[in-house]
Formats: structure tokens, C-alpha cells, sequence
């Protein structure tokens, strides 16, 4: 069985249709939530789906040994970033190595980068003008939004879309997607 650990920090939509796709899959289970706000609507969603929770703050993910060992204990073998603001130590991706995994509401190198998540993502797409836009399901390295490409889904705005538009229709390609990566990803892995 190959264990994920999800960390979030915001309303856990995507850690919910990760869990749900999995939760009865034979050879992949989510097996930790790790949280760095604790006004995330995702404490809420792990709780009823009665998937264990992990409390961190600023401090401790800085030196993530005692995380690292934690996660270790409970024999994590990938993490998925869903919704994760915070940039991924360097002794984490050295535990686990191209065994992190982000999704970004855009089609990266663009519109990514410290700062850009969420609707401000969106905003800017619009803003400029750009005739499509889509999501990106990536490796973590260093650095936010930088690490290799694993699966990229584009669509076309509409003539009236707006920020709130078309994150609807970028969660709606993220649910259907990011658990079918993740599990191509690792059952071959």
C-alpha cells in the first residue's frame, strides 16, 4: 500500500476529491493531512472523512526533521501539495525526493511564482488578455512553481470570463485530473 500525506491550507476541495477517489483504491490510500492554518475548511473535511490530521506551524516547517520523522513514522510515501501556500524546505524534497507533487491553476512557467495561487492567478490571466489558460500538476523542487512538468490541461476563456468564472472551471479540471496523475504517478513509481 502506498501512502499519501495531502498538505493544504486553505478549504481542501481538491484534498477531498483526492481522498474520495482513493478511498477505496487497493494500492493507494490517503493517509495524513498536514495543515498549516488552522481556520483551513480542510480540518473540517479530514475530520469527516475520518483521515488522521497534522497541526504545523511556521517555526517547525522551517527545520522539518521532527516533521520528516513524523512522516516517516507513519510511512508516507508521497506528498501531494493541494492548495499548500508555503515553499517546501530543502530537507523535505531531500526526504522525498521527485516525490512531491503540486498543482498550479495555471499553465506554468506563466503566471506562477511567489504570490501567484488562487484568484490572483486568475486575475492576471485575465488582465493580460490571455486567450487560454488551464492547470499544471508538477514536481516540487526549491522554488515556487519551478519544478518539471508532469501534466498540463489547457482551456479557452470565454468572451465574459471573469476571476470567479474561471476559477470554477479551473477546479473543475483539477477534481477531474489531479487523482488520475497522482495515481498514474505512484503505481509506477
Amino acid at each position: 500500500m502506498k501512502r499519501l500525506a495531502i498538505f493544504v491550507s486553505g478549504s481542501g476541495t481538491n484534498m477531498q476529491r483526492i481522498a474520495n477517489y482513493f478511498s477505496s483504491h487497493p494500492d493507494i490510500e490517503v493517509s495524513l493531512v498536514v495543515c498549516n492554518n488552522p481556520d483551513a475548511g480542510a480540518i473540517a473535511r479530514a475530520e469527516s472523512l475520518g483521515i488522521p490530521l497534522m497541526m504545523i506551524d511556521k517555526n517547525s516547517f522551517k527545520d522539518p526533521v521532527s516533521l520528516i520523522e513524523k512522516l516517516y513514522k507513519r510511512q508516507i510515501d508521497w506528498i501531494i501539495l493541494a492548495g499548500f501556500l508555503w515553499l517546501i524546505p530543502k530537507a523535505l524534497i531531500q526526504a522525498y525526493p521527485n516525490k512531491i507533487v503540486n498543482i498550479h491553476p495555471a499553465l506554468l512557467p506563466a503566471y506562477g511564482g511567489k504570490g501567484m495561487y488562487g484568484e490572483k492567478v486568475h486575475q492576471a490571466v485575465i488582465h493580460n488578455g490571455e486567450k487560454q489558460s488551464g492547470i499544471t500538476i508538477h514536481f516540487v523542487n526549491e522554488l515556487y512553481d519551478d519544478g518539471a512538468i508532469i501534466f498540463q490541461q489547457q482551456l479557452e476563456l470565454q468572451a465574459d470570463e471573469t476571476p470567479e468564472s474561471l476559477a470554477r472551471r479551473i477546479h473543475e479540471l483539477e477534481y477531474k485530473h489531479f487523482p488520475e496523475v497522482i495515481a498514474q504517478l505512484v503505481l509506477k513509481n
